[in-house]
């Protein structure tokens, strides 16, 4: 089950996650610097960090799974925002550049078939990076935060499902080695929690992010498939039922 977007908006606007944010936007930086008039789609609730990347982008967008629920973005300007169901990209075929996964994948009903239709929608030698809640740390076991939601991998996991769904995995980062914390004193030392945790215990950090490659010397099998999805707009009217006078 999906986390709510009322909640990961609060979230990230609480103190804790604006600190959060910080730590894995830092972490990005390491694997993507800038990019160039590419074309990027955030997939989950990837909006506070899709606002360091949009400048340099042919185009952005915000793909936010039904189960979830959306909001606008960019603020202020026109939308780019879809609610979609990730199994299903409304996309035509290598498409897209780039792909940035945050609070999505482990979400996903079926990982394997959200990696290949992602596989789908890329450009040969496109890239995916993928934010997910670390097994082995301590903000997966915290409710508080959604890196406590879901479903979380360790990297091992992680790599053999990209190699399953024919995506070669490369460069690696962590993130969030303070504790999920929201005493004032904690957030203060999260500085100190970094530097030492990527020393001492980078296997337990909060999320962990792989970059991966479309790999394009394997072919995919291709097979119609229905969608499993019928989408109802949460507003719809409905109309009042009338009575027929006699």
């Amino acid at each position: 089950m999906h986390a709510d977007i009322v909640d990961l908006r609060q979230f990230y606007h609480s103190d804790l996650g604006r600190i959060a944010e910080q730590s894995i936007a830092m972490a990005l930086s390491s694997l993507w610097v800038r990019l160039p008039q590419e074309r990027l789609v955030g997939l989950g609730y990837v909006v506070p960090f899709l606002d360091r990347f949009q400048p340099d982008t042919e185009r952005t967008f915000a793909f936010m799974p039904a189960g979830q629920g959306a909001v606008n973005w960019p603020v202020g300007a026109l939308s780019t925002t879809a609610l979609i169901f990730d199994e299903e990209l409304p996309l035509p075929d290598s498409s897209i550049d780039r792909v940035l996964m945050v609070h999505s994948l482990e979400f996903a009903e079926s990982p394997r078939e959200t990696l290949k239709e992602l596989w789908r929608v890329l450009a040969p030698g496109g890239r995916l990076v993928i934010v997910v809640p670390n097994r082995r740390g301590v903000w997966a076991r915290m409710e508080h935060t959604p890196f406590g939601s879901g479903r979380p991998y360790s990297r091992g996991q992680l790599t053999n499902l990209l190699r399953e769904t024919n995506f070669t995995p490369g460069a690696t980062a962590e993130a969030l080695f303070f504790p999920p914390s929201k005493l004032r004193t904690m957030m203060r030392l999260r500085s100190v929690f970094d530097r030492v945790g990527r020393t001492l215990w980078p296997a337990f950090s909060g999320v962990i992010i792989v970059e991966a490659q479309k790999r394009l010397y394997q072919g995919l099998p291709v097979a119609a498939r229905a969608s499993r999805r019928v989408f109802v707009p949460v507003l719809a009217p409905h109309g009042v039922p009338t009575t027929r006078s006699r």
